[in-house]
């Protein structure tokens, strides 16, 4: 289970960090710099292969409550090609997706930015 504030996402049982990202069994800080990730060009295959890794089979993928962070469509692609569900949402509807997917028993994985 989530939860939301502007630049905090609070993790059950892993505690509040300021982005977050979730994989089944697990999650934590979602540090982009390890990527290079950027809010433009955005979310990059690179940045969605853990969460595959650690075997999501739906991925909710957050833009920001502001709706500033983009998703790279060649992230769209890779996903598609793998045959993942794939979720893209302003951050509070992303959390909302995310913990109803978790709830119901998906394995659920989740890149979230919890600013603008």
């Amino acid at each position: 289970m989530l939860s939301l504030a502007w630049g905090e996402i609070e993790i059950e049982g892993v505690g509040e960090v300021k982005d977050a990202v979730l994989y089944p069994g697990g999650g934590g800080e979602w540090d982009w710099r390890v990527t290079g990730t950027r809010h433009s060009p955005g979310i990059q295959p690179a940045d969605v292969e853990p969460l595959l890794a650690a075997g999501a089979t739906s991925v909710v993928l957050s833009l920001g409550q502001q709706l500033v962070l983009e998703v790279m469509p060649e992230t769209e692609d890779y996903l598609a090609e793998r045959g993942i569900d794939v979720h893209i949402a302003e951050t509070r509807e992303a959390v909302r997706v995310y913990n109803l997917l978790a709830d119901a028993g998906v394995r659920v994985g989740a890149l979230l930015h919890s600013t603008c």
